[in-house]
């Protein structure tokens, strides 16, 4: 399967700022590009790629003061399966996990685990470790967390979400992870495109943000959201949470005026 990605952002800054970009396809994923996956700018800056310490393929620059457009199209192609599912896959004892996962188990801005640790003991004491657990998690979460763009705001932790019980994708999965960390489940927030493949369109088209966690030998995909597989998950950023992955940011004042996503699938040639 091949699928179209893309965006087109533009932005107003009263004074040059600088910005950091996180828009590229995840490293993970670059071999899969059938284009080039370049961030284009209008007017033309002076772009620097560089890597995060989570091996994000990030982009530094200075923007002028006016209007800013920041663009691109790729294509992609992809296995055309949903997300892999293994209900047996089990749960690591923390002191047998890979070093390199258990920053994935401490609290960070987003996700206050020490706030909600004895929360998430009450709700899933008992559930079975490993699978069953992350399952029952964003099944609470999909179930008690009410979706809408009215209810976004930068500064919401995943205590927030608990208590008010609303929020924007990112949110489900910021709750759903602060729970499997105060259950001693690695995980990891990730941003990218998710498209309506396989799925009934619910425009409009934005950034998706979906969540995995380290069971067994490997990361796995959730999403607390949505709460079932989905086709054409491309990563672009991993972190802690979203601080760690925004699409943009700014080091002074900019505003968002125009946004747009794309990501479909390419009809077959001929079809």
């Amino acid at each position: 399967m091949l699928i179209r990605l893309g965006y087109d952002l533009q932005f107003e800054t009263p004074e040059p700022v600088a910005m950091i970009a996180l828009l590229t396809v995840h490293p993970s994923r670059e071999a899969d590009l059938w284009e080039p996956d370049l961030l284009r700018a209008e007017p033309e800056v002076t772009v620097e790629p560089y890597r995060d310490v989570f091996g994000n393929a990030c982009s530094r620059f200075l923007a002028p003061a006016g209007l800013l457009r920041l663009s691109n199209s790729t294509l992609i192609e992809d296995s055309g399966q949903p997300d892999p599912v293994d209900i047996t896959a089990e749960q690591v004892p923390v002191d047998k996990l890979p070093t390199e996962t258990l920053r994935f188990l401490l609290a960070s801005r987003y996700c206050p685990v020490d706030e909600l640790v004895n929360t998430a003991g009450e709700l899933f004491h008992g559930v079975e470790p490993g699978w069953p657990l992350v399952q029952a998690i964003c099944d609470w979460v999909h179930r008690n967390v009410t979706f809408g763009y009215n209810f976004a705001r930068t500064t919401k932790t995943a205590l927030d979400v608990y208590i008010e019980r609303t929020g924007v994708c990112r949110d489900f999965q910021h709750l759903a992870i602060t729970f499997c960390r105060a259950m001693n489940i690695p995980a990891r927030y990730v941003a990218g495109y998710l498209g309506d493949i396989g799925v009934p369109p619910m425009p409009p088209m934005d950034f998706a943000a979906w969540f995995e966690v380290y069971l067994r030998d490997r990361w796995w995909v959730f999403d607390a959201r949505f709460n079932q597989p989905r086709i054409g998950r491309i990563p672009i950023s991993i972190g802690r949470d979203a601080t760690d992955t925004a699409i943009t940011t700014s080091f002074g004042k900019s505003n968002l005026r125009s946004f747009t996503v794309v990501a479909e699938e390419v009809p077959p040639a001929g079809s």
